[in-house]
């Protein structure tokens, strides 16, 4: 059964909330860290949070029916990230800027995007900011 449109922007959405969280909480410039990378130097929380965030997002990808390719590719920067995760220092350091996170909800974003059209942003996600409002009287 295909995923309606709707569901498959649900999917997009709950993905950039958690790209956002995990590896974007505070940007400057191109780069950004979120609590992925704060939580990298706190041994079991790190691994904890990296396995649940990524198995949020794979859900994601299984409830939009993103391709094979996608969730394949999703699964290895995810992989990836929580096996830096149990390595004391070196693991934490790399763990901190490697925005795994990020990668697989952009790739997943893009697949959805591919076959369901652009989602719109949540307000206060970054989406078009509306006009300042005016209080106007009669006179």
């Amino acid at each position: 059964m295909a995923v309606s449109r709707d569901r498959a922007h649900q999917s997009w959405r709950t993905a950039e909330r958690v790209k956002r969280l995990s590896d974007r909480l505070v940007g400057i410039g191109p780069f950004g860290i979120g609590l992925d990378g704060v939580l990298a130097w706190v041994p079991g929380a790190n691994l904890i949070y990296s396995v649940a965030a990524g198995g949020l997002l794979m859900i994601e990808g299984f409830a939009a029916q993103a391709s094979l390719a996608t969730l394949l590719r999703m699964g290895v920067y995810l992989a990836a990230d929580a096996g830096t995760s149990e390595v004391p220092i070196i693991g934490w350091a790399i763990d901190t800027v490697f925005p795994a996170h990020l990668m697989a909800a952009k790739a997943l974003q893009k697949d959805i995007e591919a076959r369901h059209g652009p989602a719109e942003m949540p307000h206060g996600w970054g989406g078009k900011k509306k006009g300042k409002l005016r209080n106007v009287t009669p006179n």
